[in-house]
């Protein structure tokens, strides 16, 4: 991607390139400045997403790894809000600037075997895709995934051309970080098995000892893993690869690309495709080879993965990372492409622009009560951002009136949303919902004794219960909520919240903790169902 040092540029033709670098470079930044605030604004202001809020629960309990995933997403928090004090920008800081990291990677790599305008041009891509420029909102786990996946990438190609120890150093450290994101981190790992495999560059690093020195590093990564496995019988690895994976073929995962395409926009994933293809047509060129291996073994290896694995959970941003790849080399190719291809990518990444901002938009109605209610009426109502607040406000007049209850919820994202609001130092119990189960909680509130089981170790003592009744629906809600009468004794109905025309409501119930849990009886017999029912919430 270099130009040859035996092709000289007359002094208008540099300083047309020189022009033409600091157009991008300001095209660049301007996106990069104005995502970063409306993302830092959000960010303060955005109740918790369901999963986030499970995931700062766990900061609270540092340890090697959890029944969901490995451990750096609730050291990042832990560490975060230890400096800062509890809140939602604390809890979010290291994601937002992991987040704000990306493009400069995806730059710097650009710019490697390119110029400036390579750099810039590269970056834009990246900041104006809608799943990265808004990624760092949220404190979850694919950032610091997405960012040591480039990082490894980075010391990778570097390796690859210099052999330098430290750039040896990079590729293990980034993948090492990685498999103390999420388990995940197989996917890069593979990439990078396959570029040794397939291609000769590929094949002459086995010989090479940095290359082993990573290898090791990288190992060093797993060390959570194991070590939290080995303690809870596996139970993480259980939930990642047996629970949450179905592992026989369902045809709707056939629809994986065009969920691709309006995740990125049409023609900013077109691009991207374009872009593996070209590079893997000149995979016997660098940094071609590595480019085109890693990239399409996100893109592929994630759609072949989908056709058997998990079916239920959004997983648009799997390939992520294989984009981000794509976009180092997208600049060097549109350079030889024709006039009407180039003008139709740049007019594809400001659609994607235009998605970005409706994205950011969107989470920005969400993190307002009058937001919140624009959005009522739509089919996309953001659930999992709303409500927590509300249901929190009616927990703590109830608990003013009664200091001594027990906080109970009837799952784990409730219980960790309202122990959020309540504060770190509030115990907050989950019943045993399918919910846990379904999202592999259920072995770390077992760990925690915060489960069912926990609960009854105080038999007899009073509850205040609060139940999130549009989390589930039809024959679900039905068996569920009609199940709660046998898992606590309820004495009466405590109070009731309906907010955002009744796509969020919550009940709360004063009860007594039981011993153990009872025989399920008729859901109809149970007043938390009946309630429900006629309320008409569900």
């Amino acid at each position: 991607m270099r130009v040859p040092p035996g092709l000289a540029m007359s002094m208008g033709e540099r300083s047309s390139v020189a022009a033409h670098a600091r157009s991008w470079r300001g095209i660049f930044l301007a996106v990069f400045v104005v995502a970063c605030v409306v993302k830092l604004v959000i960010a303060c202001s955005l109740s918790p997403f369901g999963d986030e809020a499970f995931y700062w629960q766990e900061s609270l309990a540092p340890a090697w790894g959890y029944s969901d995933l490995p451990p750096l997403t609730a050291w990042l928090i832990a560490l975060s809000e230890g400096l800062f004090g509890h809140g939602l920008l604390p809890m979010r800081l290291p994601f937002l600037i992991l987040g704000a990291l990306l493009p400069w990677q995806v730059g710097a790599m650009a710019a490697r075997d390119g110029d400036e305008a390579a750099r810039w041009q590269a970056a834009t891509f990246v900041t104006l895709l809608p799943l990265v420029g808004s990624l760092g909102v949220l404190a979850l786990p694919d950032v610091p995934l997405t960012f040591a996946t480039l990082l490894a990438l980075q010391g990778l190609l570097a390796a690859l051309e210099r052999n330098r120890i430290r750039d040896w150093l990079l590729l293990g450290g980034g993948l090492a970080i990685a498999w103390m994101t999420h388990y995940r981190a197989a996917m890069p790992m593979l990439g990078g098995l396959l570029f040794l495999l397939l291609t000769p560059r590929g094949r002459r690093q086995w010989r090479r000892p940095g290359f082993w020195m990573a290898m090791g590093v990288a190992a060093l990564g797993l060390l959570p893993i194991v070590l939290y496995n080995l303690a809870a019988h596996g139970a993480g690895l259980a939930f990642q690869l047996l629970d949450r994976n179905p592992w026989q073929f369902h045809a709707d995962a056939l629809a994986q690309p065009l969920e691709q395409a309006v995740a990125c926009t049409p023609l900013a994933w077109a691009a991207m495709l374009w872009a593996i293809w070209r590079a893997w047509r000149r995979r016997a060129e660098a940094p071609f080879d590595a480019i085109a291996v890693v990239a399409g073994t996100f893109v592929v290896a994630y759609f072949v993965l989908g056709l058997f694995a998990d079916d239920l959970r959004f997983r648009a941003h799997w390939p992520l990372p294989g984009y981000l790849v794509a976009c180092i080399a997208l600049p060097f190719f549109l350079r030889e492409a024709g006039t009407a291809w180039r003008r139709t990518v740049y007019a594809g990444f400001a659609l994607a622009g235009l998605g970005l901002a409706a994205g950011l938009g969107y989470l920005g109605l969400a993190a307002s009560t009058h937001g919140a209610t624009v959005l009522a009426g739509m089919k996309a109502f953001p659930t999992n951002f709303t409500g927590w607040r509300e249901s929190a406000a009616a927990v703590k007049r109830e608990l003013d009136a009664a200091p001594d209850a027990i906080v109970v919820a009837d799952n784990f994202m409730l219980a960790a949303e309202l122990r959020f609001e309540l504060g770190a130092a509030h115990t907050v119990y989950s019943l045993d919902s399918p919910l846990n189960v379904k999202h592999g909680r259920a072995p770390q509130l077992a760990a925690w004794g915060l489960d069912e089981a926990g609960l009854a170790t105080h038999a007899g003592s009073r509850i205040l219960l609060a139940v999130d009744e549009s989390k589930l629906h039809d024959v679900e809600a039905r068996r569920w909520l009609g199940s709660i009468c046998a898992r606590v004794d309820i004495v009466r109905p405590a109070g009731r919240v309906e907010a955002f025309d009744k796509r969020r409501s919550f009940a709360l119930y004063e009860g007594r903790a039981r011993p153990s849990r009872g025989q399920a009886g008729n859901p109809d017999d149970c007043v938390v169902w009946m309630s429900a029912y006629k309320a008409g919430s569900l």
